[in-house]
């Protein structure tokens, strides 16, 4: 049996290579990227299958990471094979294998990347519904985590590329303290981010009160804090401006103290006076919510016989509070009233005296 002989052509050298050789390589181009559209593909559907019937979440991360398969990046891992079976110069074989180098370590990156990412956003999903504070400190992590990941692949690229890694990080030391200094106020609103992950005067849920405005922490990110007002409107807050501010946190308060007073005219009788703290006693301690405290005649007002008032709410729904403000208002009033005891509002009386009767006369204009 004879071997079939190749046209000429075939044989001719290009570039240090045959035809045959050249197109060798492109078929096999070809059928990685054909292999790799349709493994991604069918692996995806079976995966995707498991991950829907399965309630864990790391399935669905590793779907999601798969689905960061890039054909390039592949094609490019696949040069390295081949241009080992080619004649090639060295400089063009040296930058073919870092070509393959770069898209080895991008896709790697990219898989773990895209997989801590799904994963992370969804444990904070479920955080926020159970535990709002650990699903601000899994924010900042996502966000870390990325970060050293694609530094350490970086490290390891440049490592592969034949470069001297720690004359390079020194170098970078140098530069980073330019860029920081260039930097400054995002940097400091990230690690005021981080202060707050890692301290937690406020999480996700909480309500807050920050100088003058009020509302509800929807979202803790790297640079600003997002607030919900009782309004409705988004109020953003810077994190350095955060970390500085004299910020009230209501959500660890369980009780709530409650100060208010009133006052009656003077001609009130002592009998009554005697009276009221008894009788408002009687009234906050019929509150379900309320525990009362004490109610003093305080003190002597310029057109009012003041009286003060403390009892403690054991709830700290603010609905509640007014409900009850509202309820003992109504009955000391309905009381008072039962009672002809008057209260007092701001008056002044002004009395004109003279050491003796002004003359007054009556005249009629001349003219």
């Amino acid at each position: 049996m004879t071997t079939p002989h190749l046209p000429h052509w075939l044989l001719d050298s290009i570039a240090g290579n045959s035809v045959v050789a050249w197109a060798v390589a492109a078929f096999w181009l070809f059928v990685v990227t054909l292999a790799v559209r349709i493994v991604k593909t069918r692996l995806l559907t079976r995966v995707r299958a498991i991950a829907h019937a399965s309630p864990n979440t790391w399935d669905d991360a590793l779907v999601y990471a798969l689905e960061g398969t890039r054909v390039p990046l592949v094609a490019a891992i696949a040069l390295v094979p081949l241009a080992q079976n080619l004649r090639l110069q060295p400089g063009v074989a040296h930058w073919i294998s870092a070509i393959g180098s770069i898209g080895l370590f991008a896709q790697l990156g990219l898989w773990a990347s895209r997989f801590l990412d799904h994963w992370i956003k969804s444990s904070r999903a479920r955080a926020l519904q159970d535990d709002p504070e650990a699903a601000t400190g899994l924010a900042a992590a996502s966000f870390i985590a990325r970060v050293v990941l694609w530094a350490l692949l970086i490290l390891l690229l440049l490592d592969n590329l034949g470069y001297n890694v720690t004359t390079l990080l020194a170098g970078l030391g140098v530069g980073g303290i330019a860029v920081g200094l260039a930097l400054q106020n995002i940097l400091g609103d990230l690690f005021s981010s981080l202060s707050i992950v890692l301290d937690k005067p406020f999480q996700i849920g909480h309500f807050v009160v920050v100088d003058n405005f009020s509302g509800t922490v929807e979202n803790i990110g790297l640079k600003t804090t997002r607030i919900r007002s009782i309004g409705g409107e988004m109020l953003v807050f810077s994190n350095t401006d955060l970390t500085k501010a004299r910020l009230r946190n209501y959500r660890a308060m369980e009780q709530r103290r409650i100060v208010f007073g009133f006052g009656v005219t003077y001609d009130t009788a002592v009998e009554h006076l005697q009276a009221l703290p008894g009788i408002v006693r009687d009234i906050v301690q019929a509150q379900p919510d309320a525990r009362f405290d004490r109610a003093h005649f305080k003190d002597f007002g310029d057109s009012s016989l003041n009286f003060e008032v403390v009892y403690w709410m054991t709830t700290a729904d603010y609905t509640a509070y007014m409900d009850t403000q509202q309820a003992i208002n109504l009955e000391l009033l309905r009381i008072c009233n039962a009672r002809a005891i008057a209260f007092a509002f701001p008056t002044r009386t002004v009395e004109l005296s003279s050491p003796r009767p002004l003359d007054v006369r009556l005249g009629r204009a001349s003219g």
